[in-house]
């Protein structure tokens, strides 16, 4: 038996003394394929005594202030016999009374990487810092992130537009309409794609970076590095509404930026300015005495103020001129990241904006802080605020949503902390071999199907825009779907991988006039009955054609257009040609849209699923259900990468779930094909 010790923020909590144990480790589960972050949690019983009451505050009792805050996990750590086994939180779920006395309090422990849920919370991509990638709407800007290149530039413009459909026809003129061809003269040649159908988009490695930073997390590159052009070459369309750009025909909105970010924690009111635009409030909400925000200004023009928490209004001052003054009568300060927004159609000059903060410490004391910005200019044209355009989609879901689609798999390095980050492959191309026939219990076993499963299906959620719903319709198959049977009639159910963006089929336009290929290819984000359509978020790879033998028209209002031989067009492979290399987002192989061969090969399937799902669905495969008892040189040192091996048989782990009381570990082991 391993004597088990618990820690709470370093505090070591009494036990029971009768009390079981168990904690389960699964990487990924044959019965649950989908799923990521499946690390352990466990709810188990600590008596209430002097210790433990110390430690929770004794949280029984709600008249104490400032006591034991359960909303909150906590760090904890666990260890067999005083080594250290296994890093997590632990979350207070109540505690039960006996005679009107505390009794017992109920934890449950989480395993590092499963918090990474809890770490996130609710929060959405809106929340993130990403004024960095901030831009100017206007034609000028749009038409030059149009020839960005997205090998060097995390912001670009690809040809994808959100209501017109684009063509290209040398032999006609229709002024206003999408033909892409660029007619010379003016009048009835006004005709190619308007700068206000485009939309820029932005990195996705950009977004995980932003996600590690806001919450503090490090990200190996293991699988995030820019060698890895699967990866990294791909974009999110910055699409938070169908239709035009949000704002575009209203006010112009600038952020306030301005405010120095300082180094290190929170000062006492919990509160900081972690970047130059963003105030993060971290303490108690009821505890904030007073506050306010304040705009000085001599104008007499029109503007309004947008105070947003985690990228959501959560007010609007309306129409005011000169200054004005926010406070505790306006809105509530809780706990997220604060961010302000000018609008107004006229430049605007502020001497100064500042947030002032009081603080209640507890004990009759107090603390206030002052952030000021100094001068700020409101400048009339329209900032594209990327927290202002990006999809609204919660953060995790979008990390959960990557996951699924490189079938990735994380945990905690015990060593730094870091969030190791691989392909399911590397994953177990990494382990180690331990030999545990001689600690078997041989008194039982069993030996079971491994597969619960007839089918198992890849896609992504969105195929409903106006040519992949035409796919759909015209091959009876979802665009980019694979289903994988294993070539026989099998018993079971199906189980769906969906990713939760968007793919739309593209469209390499040909010359109506002649039948000839051009090199500009277009995404057309609408509906089936081709009106604006709002979706889900779209990933795709953007292609600089920077060498193309066709001049596109771009329309810089309505009435006037000017010659683009340099555009960016939207593919969902990495590269336009096999010898670049044929690896793509579809889930299963298809026409390519730009070659029209089927030769790109290298899809999200194939890459990174085949491997696991074609050994599963081996006829040889088993799931061999055994217990054991682990020496503890096993127990703290084996990771679910490693192999076991039982007699002449080596094994994949597929969970271990250990007793710590009985010290038997029950183990279900998938045969390493």
């Amino acid at each position: 038996m391993q004597k088990i010790q618990l820690y709470i923020e370093g505090q070591r909590v009494d036990m029971f003394s009768d009390e079981s144990v168990s904690i389960t480790d699964t990487i990924q589960n044959v019965k649950d394929i989908g799923k990521i972050f499946t690390a352990f949690s466990k709810t188990f019983s600590l008596p209430a005594s002097k210790t433990n009451n110390k430690i929770f505050k004794h949280y029984y009792n709600f008249d104490i202030v400032g006591g034991f805050d359960a909303r909150i996990k906590k760090d904890s750590n666990i260890e067999l016999n005083s080594l250290p086994f296994r890093d997590g939180k632990i979350k207070l779920e109540g505690v039960d009374l006996k005679d009107n006395k505390p009794h017992t309090y109920r934890i449950t422990f989480f395993g590092s990487t499963v918090t990474l849920k809890d770490l996130l919370g609710g929060d959405k991509l809106q929340s993130l810092d990403l004024t960095s990638y901030d831009q100017t709407y206007s034609f000028t800007e749009v038409r030059s992130a149009l020839t960005y290149d997205p090998t060097t530039s995390d912001v670009v413009v690809p040809l994808i537009t959100h209501t017109q459909r684009l063509y290209y026809d040398s032999s006609v003129h229709i002024k206003g309409d999408g033909n892409l061809f660029n007619h010379t003269g003016s009048g009835s040649h006004n005709h190619g794609v308007l700068w206000s159908e485009l939309k820029y988009a932005l990195r996705v490695d950009s977004i995980i970076q932003a996600i590690g930073v806001k919450y503090g997390l490090t990200f190996s590159d293991d699988f995030f590095n820019s060698s890895n052009e699967h990866y990294y070459n791909l974009f999110l369309w910055l699409h938070r509404k169908k239709g035009d750009v949000e704002n575009l025909s209203g006010v112009n909105q600038s952020i306030v930026n301005g405010w120095t970010a300082p180094i290190g924690s929170p000062d006492a009111t919990l509160t900081q300015m972690v970047s130059a635009t963003t105030m993060r409030v971290t303490g108690d909400p009821f505890r904030y005495l007073g506050y306010s925000l304040t705009f000085t200004s001599t104008t007499t023009s029109n503007y309004k103020i947008s105070l947003q928490k985690d990228g959501v209004e959560v007010y609007n001052t309306g129409t005011v001129t000169q200054g004005v003054t926010m406070n505790q009568n306006d809105f509530n300060l809780e706990q997220g990241d604060y961010t302000a927004f000018v609008e107004s159609d006229d430049d605007i000059s502020f001497s100064e904006v500042e947030w002032d903060i009081l603080y209640n410490l507890g004990g009759g004391s107090t603390s206030t802080s002052n952030y000021p910005t100094g001068i700020y200019n409101h400048t009339s044209t329209f900032d594209f605020s990327i927290s202002q355009q990006i999809p609204e989609m919660k953060t995790i879901d979008f990390l959960t949503g990557i996951f699924k689609t490189f079938n990735l798999t994380a945990y905690v390095d015990k060593l730094n902390g870091n969030i190791i980050v691989k392909t399911l492959d590397d994953f177990y191309s990494d382990g180690g071999v331990y030999d545990i026939t001689k600690y078997i219990d041989n008194s039982k076993g069993s030996v079971n199907i491994a597969l619960p499963y007839k089918e198992v299906s890849f896609e992504h959620e969105d195929t409903k825009t106006f040519l992949a719903a035409k796919h759909s319709q015209q091959f009876g198959k979802t665009w980019g779907k694979e289903s994988y049977v294993g070539g026989e009639k099998l018993d079971g159910s199906i189980y769906k991988i969906k990713t939760p963006f968007s793919q739309l089929k593209y469209e390499r336009l040909v010359n109506v006039a002649n039948g000839v290929n051009t090199t500009a290819q277009v995404g057309f984000f609408v509906d089936d009955n081709q009106e604006s359509y709002f979706g889900k978020p779209l990933i795709f790879y953007p292609i600089l054609q920077s060498t193309s033998t066709t001049t596109i028209s771009f329309l810089t209002t309505p009435t006037a257009h000017v010659p683009q031989t340099v555009y960016n067009i939207p593919s969902n492979s990495v590269y336009l040609t096999r010898m670049g290399g044929t690896q793509n987002i579809n889930f299963a192989p298809e026409f390519n849209e730009y070659t029209g061969t089927s030769n790109f090969t290298d899809t999200l399937y194939k890459v990174f699923y085949s491997n696991y799902i074609e050994s599963v669905f081996n006829t040889r495969n088993r799931i061999t259900k055994v217990s054991a008892y682990l020496p503890m040189k096993i127990l703290l040192n084996y990771t679910l990468a490693d192999r076991f091996i039982v007699g002449d048989h080596q094994y994949k782990i597929n969970s271990i779930t250990t007793n710590f009381k009985s010290g038997k570990s029950e183990i279900e082991l998938l045969n390493d094909l």
